[in-house]
Parts: structure tokens; C-alpha cells; sequence
């Protein structure tokens, strides 16, 4: 796969998305003494989807990206789980938007890896 292939990866794509919430909703959190080690832990883990996608893309091994796609499913996992507990302090539209589109994350990952060992 080559760079601009890696660009054209949905996970990867939603990934960067996902992120991109994720800062931003952290933002209105950052005063509350409750919940700075919650924000640190939920952006680390929206950030390791998409850096987890980088490194194994880089690795140029099938059976090595698909070890490191999985662990990217495991973050999008984290993330969704995250948004799950860290629910009183959203509005539901924000949790289920988010938790759909870790889902979707999920499930793209679950795909591209079973087709990769194939």
C-alpha cells in the first residue's frame, strides 16, 4: 500500500477523525479535576488507532499489519468504551455518535484483517 493508498483506508480516515472529535470534546472537560487523567488516557487512545494504522502500514508485511491493525481495533475499542462510562458528561447524541463511529472503525479493521490473512 502505498501512502496516498494508506490516505484512502477507511479506518484510517475515520481514525483521523475520530481524533479530531475527541480533542475537541476533551476541551470542555479540561477544568474538571475528575476527569484529567480520563481526558489524557481517551486522546492517547483515539490517537494510537491511527498511529497503530501508520506503524504496521509501514512495516510492509501483511501478517505485521494486520498484528497492528488489531491493535488498533483494541484503542477504537478503548475509545468507545471510554465514551461508554464518560457518559454524564456528554449528551447522549455526542456518546452514540462517537461510539458509532468507533464502531465503524471496529468493524473495518475486523474486515481488512481477516482479508489480509487470507
Amino acid at each position: 500500500m502505498e501512502k496516498d493508498r494508506l490516505n484512502d483506508f477507511g479506518a484510517y480516515q475515520k481514525a483521523n477523525e475520530l481524533f479530531e472529535l475527541v480533542a475537541d470534546d476533551m476541551t470542555s472537560l479540561v477544568r474538571n479535576p475528575l476527569c484529567v487523567r480520563l481526558i489524557g488516557q481517551l486522546v492517547a487512545a483515539a490517537d494510537s488507532i491511527a498511529a497503530n494504522i501508520d506503524e504496521g502500514y509501514g512495516r510492509g508485511s501483511k501478517k505485521e499489519f494486520a498484528q497492528f491493525l488489531l491493535i488498533a481495533r483494541g484503542s477504537a475499542r478503548e475509545v468507545r468504551g471510554r465514551y461508554q462510562r464518560m457518559n454524564r458528561w456528554f449528551s447522549p447524541g455526542v456518546v452514540q455518535a462517537r461510539c458509532a463511529l468507533a464502531s465503524e472503525i471496529i468493524a473495518i479493521l475486523t474486515a481488512t484483517v481477516r482479508k489480509l490473512r487470507k
